[in-house]
């Protein structure tokens, strides 16, 4: 099996864009846009992955599994027989990807199959929701894809779409039985008291019309989508984090990682078919406007004086790119008043930022004030359009919080799932005088680069601590790390994800050639090129950063994390980088008292419970399809639930409030007000952060 480094010998053509070698083939396949990009693909990854990778049977092997997974992944569509008739190429794709006639037969069958198979099912579902199920059988149903196999025959597999369905009925019908019997336990007279055949006409109305929505979503899946999917197989088998994006999907990763997106500022909802406003956001354009108001359906969607399309019934997600688009551009929205007044109403679109996803702050009362600042993400200015910087908003934030006196600052890091290097190191600054951030190595045969703080000026000295958990990746265990190794905060919570490794875009437009502009917007592709590490030499990748205070929590017994993932880059180490600690921190005394106030405390001791509990369920994995043990089960995971309605009530001695700054800045926003409010609320009912104010005071 030849290499695909032989198709790149030369690295002027590489610099050129040409990965398509000789004349023969430019002309052969010049329109084969698949081919196109599967070349701009390979040729980007053998010239800049962190570890190119030879094509051969065992990458083959593993392109298969991946993709067979990503299309059928639950077992539900594909018979054995489809498996069998497609595991003839399970040793030849990679000879298939090298250049042959022959290259795409894997993806033309399986996506042959698929279509196929997924028509099959729209006509089984609508067919076996037409009637009543046997409720009174006594069958399981298996949620766990992994304990399952390919189904032998089209009857056995008709049956596992039957259970899947009545499992569905099954949890709406439990939930208007519980809620009658309720009503009638309080002598609710709101709540309409209906006989089981009317609940179960419409529960299973309601889930017909789910699984109509549902393979009206996988209908509208183009055979080039279905390409991408195939393509990011091909990447996955390089490491988990190396994708292929097709223009949609990079524009909304860019939109996700700066907040922001172009549009007219409405919180949008779709019932029975017709997009409702939920919420102007106040500021945005449409709140300048002023005619669009919540409760108005919007019917028609035109650009400028273009013909206006109807999107009643449209997929949500199509009906709002219609609504968004370029700054400066004009939407006219034909809506329905709540007073069945129909109007067209013009809107000028601009830049709506997503203030959900910024850092904001609070001040926390625990016998000392203590300033907390919760990052959802290292978000940047991926897009170029002005965007926020997380680094820049998080200096704001201290600094609104010193104006309030606080004793201590406590930095939230839970679920953020990274986002810009850049970012992290500028942020790790506000912390240190001067140093080492992390470590940065490439694949060739380049020294080690190191990212250091070169601001001498500190935003924040006093006690630090920073909280972390499971799904901590990436940029936030950069910055967990780096203090940690510094001696300059404290780490609790959870141990953290694992992943660490860097990827970059690449524009697969800007390496082809002048001829091939037919063929643009070819995608762009994520590729992993470097690894990064701590400032001790040690790697975050599948370790993660283990905190200096392990809190109980829920998920302990659950296998997650970057090691869980296919292929992952494997854990290594590097020189330690010349740093200073600050050793301020009694890490021994305060780790000490720490330890005796978890043991002590009943609401950490329930967590420990949950998580076992939490691992038995995630085991068992068959629900009973019987209607009265069902119940019986979903009753017992209720009652189980209310055990932990204890971590959610309010701590003595221990309250959370918004600055006062911002109560008077965004006085006239009601919604964002509220939103606020019930953000802080629960704030001051969670028992980690909690535990972080102890910590604070016990570092002073």
């Amino acid at each position: 099996m030849q290499k695909l480094t032989s198709y790149f010998s030369k690295k002027t053509l590489l610099i050129l864009g040409v990965v398509l070698l000789s004349s023969f083939t430019l002309i052969k396949y010049a329109f084969n846009r698949n081919d196109v990009v599967l070349e701009l693909i390979f040729g980007s990854l053998n010239q800049y992955h962190y570890s190119p990778l030879t094509l051969n049977d065992q990458f083959s092997e593993k392109v298969f599994e991946i993709y067979i997974r990503n299309i059928d992944y639950n077992k539900k569509y594909l018979l054995e027989s489809d498996l069998t008739a497609l595991e003839k190429y399970k040793l030849d794709i990679d000879n298939q990807l090298i250049y042959n006639p022959k290259r795409h037969d894997f993806f033309n069958l399986a996506s042959q199959i698929i279509v196929s198979r997924i028509k099959q099912k729209e006509v089984w579902s609508k067919e076996l929701l037409s009637k009543p199920f046997n409720y009174s059988e006594i069958e399981e149903y298996e949620t766990d894809w992994k304990k399952t196999t390919f189904a032998k025959t089209e009857s056995e597999l008709k049956n596992e779409w039957k259970k899947m369905l009545k499992y569905q009925i099954l949890t709406r019908l439990d939930e208007a039985l519980t809620k009658q019997e309720l009503a009638k336990e309080k002598k609710d007279t709101s709540v309409k008291i209906l006989s089981f055949d009317s609940l179960e006409i419409d529960a299973r109305r309601k889930t017909l019309k789910a699984n109509i929505e549902f393979f009206k979503r996988l209908n509208k899946i183009t055979q080039r989508e279905r390409f991408s999917e195939f393509a990011s197989a091909i990447t996955k088998v390089y490491d988990p984090h190396t994708e292929y994006f097709v223009p949609k999907e990079r524009k909304k990763f860019d939109q996700a990682m700066s907040a922001q997106f172009e549009g007219i500022g409405a919180r949008l909802q779709q019932k029975d078919g017709i997009l409702k406003v939920s919420e102007i956001i106040v500021g945005s354009p449409s709140h300048k406007q002023g005619e669009l108001k919540a409760g108005d359906d919007i019917i028609k969607v035109a650009q400028g004086n273009s013909e206006p399309i109807d999107i009643i019934n449209m997929d949500i997600d199509e009906a709002i790119e219609l609504i968004k688009g370029r700054k400066g551009t004009e939407v006219r929205l034909t809506v329905k008043k709540t007073d069945n007044s129909v109007k067209v109403i013009p809107i000028i679109r601009d830049v709506i930022e997503i203030e959900e996803t910024y850092a904001k702050s609070g001040i926390l009362e625990n016998k000392n004030k203590i300033g907390y600042i919760y990052l959802p993400s290292f978000y940047t200015d991926f897009s170029r359009t002005g965007a926020h910087h997380c680094t820049q908003d998080m200096r704001k934030e201290i600094e609104k919080l010193k104006k309030e006196n606080i004793k201590g600052l406590i930095i939230d890091l839970r679920d953020n799932g990274g986002g810009s290097l850049q970012e992290v190191v500028e942020m790790a600054g506000l912390f240190i005088q001067k140093g080492p951030v992390v470590q940065v190595k490439g694949s060739r045969e380049v020294p080690v680069s190191i990212m250091e703080d070169r601001n001498p000026e500190i935003v924040w000295d006093g006690p630090l601590t920073i909280l972390i958990n499971g799904n901590s990746a990436s940029a936030s265990e950069i910055l967990a790390a780096a203090m940690q190794d510094y001696k300059r905060a404290i780490i609790l919570g959870s141990n953290s994800f694992g992943k660490g490794t860097v990827q970059s875009f690449i524009d697969l437009d800007v390496l082809l050639l002048p001829q091939f502009d037919t063929l643009k917007p070819t995608g762009s592709i994520k590729i992993t090129q470097q690894k990064f590490y701590r400032i001790n030499g040690g790697a975050t990748q599948l370790k993660g950063v283990k905190p200096d205070i392990l809190l109980p929590d829920p998920f302990a017994f659950i296998d997650r994390g970057e090691r869980e993932l296919d292929y992952p880059m494997p854990w290594d180490e590097i020189i330690k980088a010349n740093y200073k600690e600050y050793n301020t921190i009694n890490y021994a005394d305060i780790i000490k008292k720490s330890d005796a106030r978890i043991l002590k405390s009943p609401q950490f001791e329930i967590v420990k419970q949950q998580s076992k509990e939490i691992k038995l369920k995630r085991d068992d994995t068959k629900y009973n399809l019987q209607l009265v043990k069902f119940r019986l089960e979903q009753k017992q995971l209720r009652d189980q639930s209310k055990k932990y309605e204890e971590l959610r009530k309010d701590i003595k001695d221990f309250s959370a409030s918004i600055l006062k700054e911002d109560k008077i800045r965004n006085s006239r926003d009601t919604a964002k007000l509220g939103r606020d409010d019930r953000w802080i609320k629960n704030v001051a009912k969670d028992i980690n952060i909690h535990e972080a104010t102890n910590l604070i005071n016990d570092m002073k």
